[in-house]
């Protein structure tokens, strides 16, 4: 009886993401679950709710926030024209559509807090006023998180050893902005779309 060759196919490197972007992901559907449980929150009060949903008194602007939805929105697609520029070592490129980026989702909160600083009622008022200032807070606070990963991005782009080797750390920002771009997505819909 002969013995049977090794297989060789296997002493080739495996194409696996890298540990980076899979932390990345684990920790978005961390996130996930943790917006989810803001949603739940949300439907639950306007479910006991005895009387109008939203309350009177609450005055939101649907067009103001759906033009800074689509500025958010857009942000996304300047966020992977920067992934696709690192990816092929286009660095000044990339530093542009970065700093697009970054200007884009600067404007969105710089909305945000013109709008809670206008709004008729706040955090106290009602339920409906807790679950808005809770979950556009939150929000807020992941798309300022979001900015400062991408200035630290740009610092580093400064230097001209950052290169398409960088890459796995762009993506992974990106992965973070599309994810808070889409539960931006979500919340204005519910806050602002639905009655």
């Amino acid at each position: 009886m002969q013995a049977a060759a090794p297989d060789h196919a296997t002493d080739r490197p495996l194409d696996r993401p890298s540990t980076l972007t899979v932390g990345t992901v684990v920790w978005l559907a961390s996130e996930l679950m943790f917006f989810s449980g803001l949603f739940a929150a949300y439907f639950t009060l306007r479910a006991a709710a005895t009387g109008p949903w939203p309350p009177s008194g609450v005055d939101l602007s649907v067009p103001v926030s759906g033009l800074f939805t689509l500025v958010l929105v857009l942000s996304s697609g300047t966020m992977q024209l920067a992934v696709r520029a690192i990816e092929h070592g286009r660095l000044a490129v990339f530093r542009r559509w970065l700093a697009v980026t970054l200007l884009l989702g600067a404007l969105f909160v710089a909305n945000q807090a013109r709008e809670w600083a206008t709004l008729d009622f706040r955090v106290d008022s009602h339920a409906f006023g807790s679950a808005f200032y809770l979950m556009t807070g939150f929000h807020g606070l992941h798309v300022i998180g979001g900015l400062a990963a991408m200035l630290v991005l740009l610092l580093r782009a400064s230097d001209r050893r950052f290169d398409a080797g960088a890459t796995p750390s762009v993506e992974v920002v990106s992965y973070y902005w599309h994810f808070v771009d889409v539960v931006w997505i979500g919340l204005w819909a519910t806050l602002f779309l639905l009655k």
